[in-house]
């Protein structure tokens, strides 16, 4: 075997380790409400749906290059079209999910404006067809403006049982977001999504539809963070337009992707778990909790520009989830793979972050 011999790798040691290990943990966390307080389940809860909105937000921006700062709007709607829906009398657990398809479909015609614009312009277009929409709802009478209203039909649920239910289906949810995410990501959508965020007219030119995978990853993240809406509107009942599409729900999802490590798929989850201790630990601090996170997302994009998991990718080479391919030295390969790495011939493909 020649020095010069190369392969292409996708699963490692570490990568099978960690995928028994995520079953284990969501086994675990599905009997968990048995052993933990009330307040706990609440807050794991709060915990899968930040999971959720960091996965999506670091999908549209990290690897689709789609930065926005509108992606409160979707937020918005979700928990909108839920209190719809359990208001025309369907059941308000199933009004959850359902609100958040009709989110998808609404994303689909706004797709077909907005993917029009790049970069800085697509950003801040997002972010007025967010308020845009919010003056909208505030006009719906049974939203009553500012004042809002709540999911009524949630009460004839006695509390402990609505606690546990939305527990288990944010849990689903976030499972099978992250799942859904994470085959897409693999697959040749998910080479063609990177290739678009690196270069779109090169990938044009070798063949990639533009156009309609920038669409399918935009109406994806509206999905799910519809369903996030949803989700957090179970937990707290009451909807108030002008919480629900506030802006800090999108700076929310930029601090994790930011802390986490953008355009990594370990990093969002990672970044999720950090915004929700320091929330645990400091969050009853008022304005200062803001400013420290101002500050933290400064000083992370300063000195941590990829963040954590970024960075401990690029010192040590570490892939959990790795959703892309990677070029190794075959020799270093068998070595790490127990001698059972093949050399290819061609250095092609890479892992793109």
């Amino acid at each position: 075997m020649s020095a010069a011999s190369t392969m292409i790798e996708r699963g490692t040691a570490p990568s099978r380790i960690a995928a028994v290990a995520v079953a284990i943990v969501i086994a675990l966390l599905a009997v968990a409400p048995q052993f933990l307080s009330a307040g706990a389940v609440d807050r794991m809860t709060a915990l899968f749906i930040y999971v959720i909105l960091a996965a999506m937000w670091n999908a549209l921006a990290g690897f689709g290059g789609l930065v926005s700062v509108g992606q409160q709007v979707f937020f918005g709607l979700g928990a909108y079209f839920a209190i719809r829906l359990a208001d025309a009398g369907l059941n308000p657990f199933l009004s959850l999910f359902v609100s958040a398809i009709i989110v998808g479909v609404v994303s689909w015609p706004l797709s077909l404006v907005m993917l029009r614009l790049r970069n800085g312009e697509f950003a801040i277009g997002m972010w007025v067809i967010a308020a845009l929409t919010h003056l909208l709802v505030n006009l719906d009478r049974l939203v009553q403006g500012e004042t809002g209203t709540s999911l009524i039909s949630l009460n004839v649920y006695d509390a402990a049982t609505r606690r546990v239910t939305i527990y288990w289906l944010a849990l689903a949810s976030m499972s099978a977001l992250l799942a859904i995410l994470f085959g897409l990501l693999r697959g040749s959508t998910g080479a063609a999504i990177r290739a678009i965020r690196d270069n779109e007219d090169a990938a044009a030119s070798v063949g990639v539809r533009v156009t309609g995978t920038k669409r399918l990853l935009f109406v994806l993240a509206a999905f799910g963070i519809g369903v996030a809406g949803a989700l957090w509107l179970a937990t707290s009942i009451t909807f108030q337009p002008k919480t629900y599409f506030n802006v800090q729900w999108t700076a929310y999802m930029i601090f994790m992707v930011l802390v986490g490590g953008i355009g990594t798929f370990e990093g969002a989850i990672l970044g999720a778990l950090v915004f929700f201790l320091i929330e645990t630990w400091f969050g009853g601090t008022g304005v200062w909790y803001l400013v420290g996170l101002g500050a933290t997302a400064v000083l992370f994009s300063l000195f941590l520009p990829r963040g954590l998991w970024g960075t401990v990718e690029e010192r040590f080479g570490l892939r959990l989830l790795p959703v892309g391919y990677r070029v190794r030295l075959a020799e270093d390969a068998a070595d790490q793979s127990g001698g059972d790495a093949q050399p290819l011939k061609t250095t092609t493909n890479r892992e793109t972050a």
